[in-house]
């Protein structure tokens, strides 16, 4: 697997010859103005929730690319409405094999609408299985016991989570989410795009280093192999 980091939660994972981006925000992130919109490529669009800060850029970035959007029937039915023509609905517990893998959806302990306030379905997470190898994106969320049984279903061998408190879990709740679904390797999102959610990095390797879990921080506009 080959994953881009593109800023806050927003990533791209590339496998069995295709490309899948995570909830698209770019343009109206500051800490990404060196990532050029135009260059990013998408066959699948994954959003996990509809706050503006994971899909500011969905509309735009599906019709460019022509990518199939996964996401919650509300999201879709709204992406839809704003002429974004292939999308694919699902929902908590839902799980689909397309040419790629496997999507299933989890549970993720969260808010979700629309900037102007209409509801955006439940927040979700992400669990992809292709070529042997399992990844688990928790989305914007809480640490929950719903994360023990994603341990007991799936082998994750790496997982991405948000580690920036104040909107979702901090390092040491995340590192204990790692540890519930049994993974010891963890990149990290969703952390100093707003002073809200400014971190400590050095603090933040120190919860997963007193759990055994390797916590990365990938440089926004970088990838590495997994």
């Amino acid at each position: 697997m080959e994953i881009t980091f593109y800023g806050h939660s927003c990533f791209s994972l590339k496998l069995g010859g295709k490309t899948l981006l995570f909830d698209p925000f770019i343009s109206g992130n500051a800490l990404a103005k060196e990532v050029s919109l135009d260059s990013i490529q998408a066959d699948y669009i994954l959003v996990s929730h509809g706050h503006a800060d994971h899909l500011a850029d969905l509309v735009y970035l599906a019709k460019k690319t022509n990518a199939t959007v996964i996401a919650v029937f509300e999201i879709c039915n709204w992406a839809k409405a704003q002429g974004v023509v292939q999308v694919h609905p699902m929902n908590i517990g839902g799980q689909k094999i397309f040419d790629f893998g496997t999507v299933s959806m989890t549970y993720a302990l969260h808010s979700s609408s629309f900037e102007d306030g209409s509801y955006a379905g439940i927040a979700a997470g992400f669990v992809i299985e292709a070529n042997g190898e399992t990844l688990y994106y928790s989305g914007d969320t809480a640490l929950s016991q719903e994360m023990k049984l994603i341990g007991e279903k799936y082998k994750i061998d790496i997982a991405l989570l948000p580690i920036g408190g104040n909107f979702t879990m901090d390092a040491n709740d995340a590192a204990l989410a790692a540890n519930f679904v049994n993974c010891n390797r963890v990149i990290a999102l969703h952390y100093d795009t707003f002073p809200l959610i400014a971190i400590e990095k050095d603090a933040a390797l120190a919860a997963f280093k007193n759990r055994n879990i390797a916590l990365s921080f990938v440089k926004i506009g970088d990838t590495i192999t997994v």
